[in-house]
This record gives C-alpha cells, sequence and structure tokens, in this order.
C-alpha cells in the first residue's frame, strides 16, 4: 500500500482522471498546503473562481486532518534548504514548496507534485512522485 503526502498544486487538480489514477493509496495533506488553500479565495478576483477555490477548500478540511508543521519538520527544512542551496537554487521563491517538502522528509512520506521543478535539488532527502 502506497502512502503519499500531497502537495498544493495535486489538491487543486485532484478532480482531473490523470491526478485521480496517479494517487497514492493513502494520501495526507499538510498544514502548509491548507494555509494556501485558505488563502486562495481570497486572492481569487473573479466571483466564479473565489467560489470554486472556496469549494476547493472546504472539500480538503472536511476530507483531511492537516499533519502539522511541527519541530521534526522546522529540522528537516533546513536540510532541505541547505540541499537546494548546495545546487545554486535559490530557496527563497520557494517557501511554502519547501515546507511541504520538509513536512514528506520528517514524516518519511513520499512528496506528490505537479511541479516538480519546485522541488528540484532536494539531493535525495525524499522521493518526489510527479503527476
Amino acid at each position: 500500500m502506497s502512502t503519499g503526502l500531497l502537495d498544493t498544486s495535486v489538491v487543486i487538480d485532484w478532480d482531473a482522471p490523470d491526478v485521480a489514477a496517479a494517487l497514492p493509496d493513502e494520501t495526507a495533506i499538510c498544514a502548509v498546503t491548507l494555509a494556501e488553500l485558505t488563502a486562495g479565495p481570497h486572492l481569487a478576483t473573479a466571483s466564479d473562481e473565489r467560489a470554486r477555490r472556496q469549494a476547493r477548500l472546504q472539500q480538503v478540511e472536511a476530507a483531511f486532518e492537516a499533519i502539522p508543521f511541527d519541530a521534526a519538520a522546522a529540522r528537516s527544512y533546513g536540510l532541505i534548504v541547505a540541499s537546494v542551496a548546495e545546487t545554486g537554487r535559490s530557496h527563497r521563491r520557494r517557501i511554502s514548496d519547501l515546507l511541504i517538502a520538509a513536512t514528506a522528509h520528517a514524516n518519511g512520506l513520499t512528496l506528490y507534485t505537479r511541479n516538480p521543478d519546485d522541488l528540484s535539488g532536494l539531493g535525495g532527502l525524499i522521493e518526489v512522485v510527479t503527476i
């Protein structure tokens, strides 16, 4: 049985047939993804997009108990940032993505994403699956 942490890009698109087919048997989200989804309706400029984002947020809140960003994840974040910096890439533009990656690392979870470039340079610290 496969278990994975879904990054925000996967949660946003989870109704797409290609995404649904590629999901692991058990899925989880973290508090950072929940925070990004919570910001979504507030950032939408069109009412139909705001409603769509609000509906997704409510679906996610009903379906998941978010894994917290805790002290173990904070320690993992240091390793994740150092790994990205070693490749010459900046971690500053990808803070949320790297916080999600740190949560996956701290909890021994595979990370599922639609945006693998945001997670390149992790030096084998976590397994990243592109959907």
